[in-house]
């Protein structure tokens, strides 16, 4: 049985082991509320550009553009495809990585030939020790996500899928869907579905006269959609951090709650360890008053 030295030794480490938990929590929960309120002060911007599209299909559905699918239906394209795969740079987070790297494995199973593009340092070290070639490594870090390095992100696949390299983009991130539940989606960047523009909206007013579009509706169209690529890689970069964010204040959450609870049993285990030792004690000097007296008593002249 540990002596109660051990255990308060014991104590005093899964209290300091606390401290450092609820500190990561308390920095998770402030990095969560910035970048929620980084995208919610640019997704205006970025829903006019969805908005222009969706004007430019209510004005003509058979418009012609190499970021869609063509006009005939056809889905299965010839050629690489490639994978974003938007992971942290550490752990710490529950199963947020690994659910990743699971959804990303499987979906590249699925294509003869993948090509792989990774943002963060936990990606990066799986996919090279299990010696999984990487196409592009974004290698700034993953925890702070902005429209400049969504941009680049965009700019680099957009070259690629404009030169033939690439025939569709998938983009493997997490969703946090709220504050308790995230899942790690596989969603296609291009080419885009006609449909995904042409569903009419309620909110929006039918087009009525025909706009104008100088030069030309696909010239147009085609200077559109690379923000709006930037946008959608931008929206998924900041999802994962807060998805990364919500995981790690839970696990840390978890960690606190453990923590308390392995602090009331070891409390708990000092408290009768010790009671146990006093209890002996008293034992031992009411013993040892008792043999005292009765030697006391024994040494007296009749």
């Amino acid at each position: 049985m540990a002596t109660t030295k051990e255990i308060k030794s014991r104590i005093n480490s899964v209290k300091d082991t606390q401290k450092i938990t609820n500190a990561m929590y308390l920095i998770a929960s402030t990095k969560l509320r910035k970048a929620k309120a980084e995208l919610d002060s640019s997704r205006p911007y970025f829903n006019a550009i969805q908005g222009e599209i969706k004007r430019i299909f209510r004005t003509s559905e058979n418009v012609d553009s190499k970021y869609f699918y063509p006009v005939t239906g056809e889905h299965e394209l010839p050629g690489s495809y490639g994978y974003l795969v938007i992971t942290a740079d550490k752990g710490l987070a529950g199963a947020y990585n690994q659910n990743v790297i699971k959804e990303a494995m499987r979906l590249m199973q699925e294509h003869p030939d993948p090509k792989l593009f990774v943002v963060g340092e936990y990606g990066r070290h799986y996919f090279t020790s299990h010696n999984i070639p990487i196409e592009k490594s974004f290698l700034y870090t993953a925890q702070n996500p902005t429209i400049h390095r969504a941009r680049v992100i965009a700019e680099l696949l957009l070259d690629l899928f404009n030169r033939s390299e690439l025939s569709k983009i998938f983009v493997i991130y997490t969703d946090m869907k709220g504050a308790i539940e995230s899942q790690a989606v596989s969603s296609r960047l291009l080419p885009f579905h006609r449909a995904q523009f042409i569903v009419p909206d309620s909110h929006e007013k039918q087009v009525k006269v025909p706009f104008e579009f100088d030069p030309s509706m696909e010239v147009v169209l085609d200077n559109i959609v690379p923000s709006y690529v930037a946008g959608f890689i931008y929206s998924a970069l900041i999802d994962s951090f807060c998805s990364e964010q919500n995981s790690r204040m839970n696990a840390m959450d978890a960690a606190n709650r453990n923590a308390q609870k392995l602090l009331d049993e070891l409390s708990v285990q000092y408290n009768h360890i010790r009671q146990s030792a006093i209890t002996q004690e008293i034992t031992e000097v009411s013993s040892g008053a008792a043999a005292m007296r009765k030697k006391s008593k024994g040494g007296m002249p009749l």
